[in-house]
This record gives structure tokens, C-alpha cells and sequence, in this order.
């Protein structure tokens, strides 16, 4: 990749990290102070706080973007995109390989390090696509109904501190989708009630499936999901 997309959720990143080498001098002290192998349980910590940041840091650097080519790629082309908290653009850049594409972000650095719309649009121009940008609430989408072909979003709903909010964003998704068009919604948590939430909102054919180890943050605990869904009618022109 030509472009930098940062790490999701930086604080949780760096705090395994820490707590891996944090984890690592407390067993070579214990081996060195303590007799017996009381250094076995404290390597067994250190060992398992690497894994969960190497298995974190994959899918923030490689995994999802593996993931979301599939995704995309399933959806097959559309007209207009929209995508719900774009971040650095790693979602949205793949988007506009597919069609017109439209980011949506408030630029929160605590939810994706370096996330600024100066430095999304930097990223687009480095993959050489064009995209467009705005700033906005999910919530309260500055956006048209039956805007959008194609809606998707990785990652950026669960941040949305209450379940009323969560779900006001969803609608907000299902207001601004076209007849005939699709939903892609990925987070690793509360996939189930936004897929209930759509079903309210009057789309069809939703789904919830899980998205594999490829898109796991630090271990199956934190594994994402993909919510899919139609609204149904023609394609408006």
C-alpha cells in the first residue's frame, strides 16, 4: 500500500504491547530471584499478551484489508458509496475502486490514530482515486435519503458510547440506501442488534456472519462480523 492507515484503536494496541514487555522483565526477574519455575507463569502471561497484539496489529496493517477486498468485491460495482466513519480511508479508498465514493467521519484520533480528513485525502491522492468528504454525526447523517447504492462501515458504530445512539445511527444507514441497494456494516460488537434494527428500518435479506481470524483484535474475543442487507425495489437512476 501506498498510503498510511494508522492503527485502529491505538490506546488498546499499545497497552498489549506494554503488558507483553511489562510481562517479559517480571519473568526474567522472577527466573533470576525466585527458585523453581515459578517464571513459567509469568512467561505465560507475556507469551499470551504477544499474541493478542501480534493478532491485533495483523488485522489493523494487513487482515481487514484482505477482508474488506472480498467484501467489496461482492457487492460488485455501484454508483454512489457512502462509508459511516471513514477514518484514514482505508475502506473508503477500496470503495471508490467500485464507484463514486463518499466518506463520513467527526476525525476522532482516539478511535484510529491520525485520523484527520487532511490526512485521509493525502491517502487517496497516494492511491490515486478521488473520493469525496464530510464531516458528520452518524446520528445525523448530513446526507440525502436514497443517496446511496452502496453503505458501508468498518469499525465505527460500536463507538457510539449508548445503544439509542448506536441504533439512531443504523437507521440513519437505512435511510440514505436506495432502492435495490446494499448494506455492509462491520463491527465486533453489537452486530446482532443492528441487524435487528435493519430489519426494522424495512431492508431485507439480513444477515450476520463472522469474518474469521483474518479480522480478529488479539483473539477470538474481539473478532469481527459482517452485517449484510438489501433494501428492496430498482436501482433508482
Amino acid at each position: 500500500m501506498r498510503a498510511d492507515y494508522g492503527v485502529d484503536a491505538p490506546p488498546a494496541l499499545y497497552g498489549l504491547g506494554a503488558a507483553a514487555l511489562l510481562s517479559g522483565v517480571v519473568t526474567t526477574v522472577v527466573a533470576v530471584l525466585a527458585p523453581g519455575g515459578w517464571w513459567l507463569i509469568p512467561l505465560a502471561y507475556a507469551l499470551f499478551f504477544l499474541a493478542s497484539f501480534g493478532s491485533f496489529l495483523y488485522t489493523t496493517r494487513r487482515g481487514k484489508f484482505v477482508v474488506w477486498d472480498e467484501l467489496l468485491a461482492g457487492a460488485g460495482p455501484a454508483a454512489r458509496i457512502v462509508d459511516l466513519g471513514c477514518g484514514r480511508g482505508a475502506v473508503l479508498i477500496k470503495a471508490a475502486a467500485h464507484g463514486r465514493a463518499l466518506g463520513v467521519d467527526l476525525w476522532r484520533s482516539v478511535d484510529q490514530s491520525g485520523n484527520d480528513p487532511a490526512r485521509t485525502a493525502a491517502n487517496a491522492a497516494a492511491e490515486g482515486v478521488r473520493i469525496d468528504l464530510v464531516t458528520g454525526d452518524l446520528r445525523n447523517l448530513p446526507l440525502a435519503s436514497a443517496e446511496a447504492d452502496l453503505v458501508v462501515s468498518s469499525l465505527a458504530i460500536h463507538n457510539i458510547p449508548n445503544a439509542e445512539g448506536r441504533l439512531a445511527a443504523v437507521r440513519e444507514a437505512a435511510r440514505i440506501l436506495r432502492p435495490g441497494g446494499r448494506m455492509i456494516l462491520v463491527d465486533f460488537r453489537h452486530t446482532r442488534d443492528y441487524a435487528a434494527e435493519l430489519s426494522r428500518s424495512g431492508l431485507t435479506d439480513v444477515r450476520v456472519r463472522p469474518l474469521g481470524w483474518r479480522f480478529w483484535y488479539g483473539g477470538p474475543w474481539g473478532a469481527a462480523a459482517v452485517v449484510t442487507a438489501s433494501r428492496a425495489g430498482d436501482q433508482l437512476a
